[in-house]
C-alpha cells in the first residue's frame, strides 16, 4: 500500500504518472456514474434527465483530459513534434469523424432536433432515440410513398437507423414536432357526376370537423408566431372540389397530431364510407361495369298446310 501511495504521488517519473493517470480515470468514471444517477433522481422530466446525464458524462471526460494534460505536460517538449505530425495525419484520415462532430455541435447549438422529435433526414423517417457526438439514432417509421417501406403508414417498423451527424450540413432535415407537433392531413375521394356531390361534400366536412385538432393547432401556431415572423396559417377544416374528366374530386383538409395521423385518418375514412353507403353515394373508380344479357330465343312460325290439289 505504501508503494502504491508513493507511486501515486510521484509525478516525476513515468511509472508514477501512469499510476496517477489510472487513478484519475477510475475516479472520473465513478464520479460520472454517481453524478448521473443523482441527476436522474432529482430531475423528473425524461428529456431533461437524459440531457443532464449526457452533460455530466461529457464534463467528466473533459475534466479528465484536462487533468491528464496537466499531469503529462513536462513531457510535452519531447514528444511535441511527434504529436504534431500525428495530429496532422489524423485530421486527414478522420475527415468524416470531424464532420460528424461538427454536425453534433450544430445540432446542439442550432436546435435542429432533439431526442423524441419526429424527423426525416437522408430518406429516413422516425423518432430520434439518441444523439451522440458522431451519430444520430432514429427509430424508423414507415411511409406510404416509399416503395422500400413495408409499413404503409407513419408507424414504427421496428428498425433503428444510425446516421452520421455530418449529414445536417449536406441534406435537409424535416422536423415534424419541434414547433407545431401537428400536421395538415388530406382525405381525397372521387364522386361520380351523377351522384349528389353536395351531400358528399357536407359529409366530408362534418367528419373532418369532428377529428380536426383545430384548437390545439391554433394555440401552437400562436406560440410559434411569437418566435418566428410567419404568416397566420389556416387550421379550420375545409373541403376542396376539383373537376376531372371522370369524376368530381373532393379533398378534405384537417389538422391532426403528428403521432396520431394514421389512426385519425383511418377513423374519418371509415365514417365517411359508412355515411356514403347510407346516403347511396358510391366512390368513383376507373373500373367499368359490363352487363352481358343472354340472347333472346327466336320464335319459329309453323308453315300452313297446303292443299295437295
Amino acid at each position: 500500500m505504501e508503494r502504491f501511495l508513493e507511486a501515486l504521488w510521484d509525478t516525476s517519473s513515468v511509472s508514477g504518472r501512469l499510476v496517477t493517470s489510472i487513478v484519475l480515470i477510475v475516479l472520473a468514471v465513478v464520479i460520472a456514474v454517481l453524478a448521473g444517477r443523482l441527476a436522474s433522481i432529482r430531475v423528473t422530466d425524461t428529456a431533461n434527465r437524459y440531457y443532464l446525464r449526457k452533460a455530466v458524462h461529457y464534463l467528466a471526460a473533459v475534466a479528465l483530459l484536462f487533468a491528464l494534460a496537466l499531469l503529462w505536460r513536462p513531457f510535452a517538449g519531447r514528444v511535441g513534434v511527434v504529436f504534431g505530425l500525428l495530429a496532422a495525419g489524423l485530421a486527414l484520415a478522420m475527415q468524416e469523424v470531424i464532420g460528424a462532430f461538427a454536425g453534433w455541435i450544430s445540432i446542439l447549438t442550432g436546435r435542429q432536433f432533439r431526442v423524441g422529435d419526429r424527423i426525416q433526414m437522408c430518406g429516413v423517417r422516425g423518432d430520434v432515440l439518441d444523439i451522440t457526438p458522431l451519430r444520430t439514432r432514429i427509430l424508423e417509421s414507415g411511409s406510404s410513398s416509399d416503395p422500400d417501406s413495408w409499413i404503409r403508414g407513419r408507424q414504427y417498423t421496428g428498425r433503428v437507423v444510425s446516421l452520421s451527424n455530418r449529414f445536417v450540413f449536406t441534406a435537409p432535415v424535416y422536423n415534424s414536432s419541434t414547433v407545431l407537433d401537428h400536421l395538415w392531413e388530406e382525405l381525397t375521394l372521387p364522386v361520380p357526376y351523377e351522384a349528389d356531390w353536395h351531400l358528399a361534400e357536407r359529409i366530408l366536412c362534418e367528419e373532418a370537423q369532428n377529428v380536426s385538432s383545430t384548437v390545439e393547432a391554433r394555440r401552437a401556431i400562436e406560440q410559434m408566431r411569437h418566435r418566428y415572423p410567419v404568416a397566420e396559417a389556416e387550421v379550420d377544416p375545409r373541403v376542396f372540389v376539383r373537376v376531372t374528366p371522370n369524376w368530381v374530386e373532393l379533398s378534405a383538409r384537417f389538422v391532426v397530431p403528428v403521432r396520431a395521423a394514421r389512426q385519425v385518418k383511418d377513423q374519418v375514412t371509415r365514417r365517411v364510407l359508412d355515411r356514403f353507403a347510407d346516403s347511396g353515394i358510391r366512390v368513383a373508380s376507373v373500373t367499368q361495369d359490363i352487363t352481358i344479357h343472354p340472347p333472346q330465343a327466336t320464335k319459329t312460325v309453323a308453315a300452313a298446310p297446303t292443299d295437295g290439289r
